[in-house]
């Protein structure tokens, strides 16, 4: 290798990449934890090391130059690589300490995860957990968590999987809306009711006619994309909603409809990266979260892992 060839900071060359993929200098500045001026140096400083335009302004936006094009794919397998050094460094680190990102879907950060991570912490009180709660699949290639609790399995072969679980989940709604509205007894009757939708209406439209539900838009009159808020709005008498049978068990003022439905099942999948697996801190709160889901009805008794 020539090393003397090698005269551009990595900082400056990730200041390019994150404004080429970003696509502004703002946009860019809040996905590396910059202010917008020290980006800007940044990249400047890169120009003016290599001898070269990156960005030309149009408008009151910024396109890369022809110079910028060619050397983007380099960027992006320098930062690729990088990432790969990062992953394998964080799967070196022994210690029971630091941090780390757990990603799960909002109504399983709030309901389930709360009695795993008390315990935890009286495994592991050095460890700081933060929690992603996000209903999209968070990318744990790029480190944008280090555990996720998914329910599709993933296919890239990076990513260690875990099935922990079939959960199920049936139709529910409350006592006070099923007393003005009638409770169904057959899935005709419930197709005459108003649900709660989670946000993509169509999506959900989809999947309820490959139940035999053929609703359409006249039963969807309220919904949201935050689980948490769509399960509010269902607890409020707003209409009938899909959820799992853990979390409506503890809200008593919840009515199970069609009590002899065959139950919705969805897979519980917990996944990391195979680089993250060798660390203590990640395997640790793997098995945990692995063992608590496995077992969900013990986390409402306090008969959670390691007790």
């Amino acid at each position: 290798m020539n090393w003397s060839d090698l005269n551009f900071d990595w900082n400056q060359l990730r200041a390019f990449l994150a404004t080429a993929e970003e696509g502004s200098l703002s946009a860019a500045a809040r996905a590396l934890g910059l202010t917008q001026p020290t980006l800007g140096r940044q990249v400047s400083a890169l120009e003016e090391t290599l001898g070269i335009a990156l960005f030309e302004r149009v408008g009151r936006g910024l396109e890369l130059t022809a110079a910028g094009r060619e050397i983007l794919p380099h960027a992006r397998a320098m930062g690729a690589a990088a990432q790969r050094v990062s992953l394998a460094v964080a799967g070196q680190a022994q210690a029971l300490e630091g941090k780390l990102k757990i990603t799960a879907s909002d109504v399983f950060s709030a309901h389930f995860l709360p009695p795993v991570l008390a315990r935890l912490r009286a495994v592991a009180p050095r460890l700081e957990i933060e929690i992603v709660a996000a209903n999209d699949i968070r990318d744990l290639l790029r480190r944008e968590a280090d555990i996720a609790i998914r329910h599709v399995r993933p296919s890239e072969p990076e990513l260690i999987a875990r099935k922990v679980r079939d959960a199920t989940a049936h139709f529910y709604a409350t006592r006070g809306y099923l007393a003005r509205r009638g409770r169904p007894k057959t899935l005709q009757e419930l197709m005459r009711h108003d649900f709660v939708h989670p946000g993509d209406a169509d999506r959900f439209l989809d999947h309820m006619r490959a139940m035999g539900l053929a609703l359409g838009p006249e039963n969807l009159r309220v919904g949201s994309d935050n689980g948490l808020v769509a399960w509010e709005l269902a607890r409020q008498g707003l209409g009938v909603i899909p959820m799992s049978d853990e979390v409506a068990a503890r809200c008593p003022e919840m009515e199970r409809l069609l009590p002899g439905m065959e139950p919705i099942t969805f897979p519980v999948w917990l996944v990391t990266h195979r680089e993250l697996h060798g660390s203590a801190r990640v395997r640790l709160v793997f098995d945990m979260l692995a063992e608590a889901l496995a077992r969900p009805w013990a986390l409402s008794t306090g008969d959670a892992p390691g007790a």
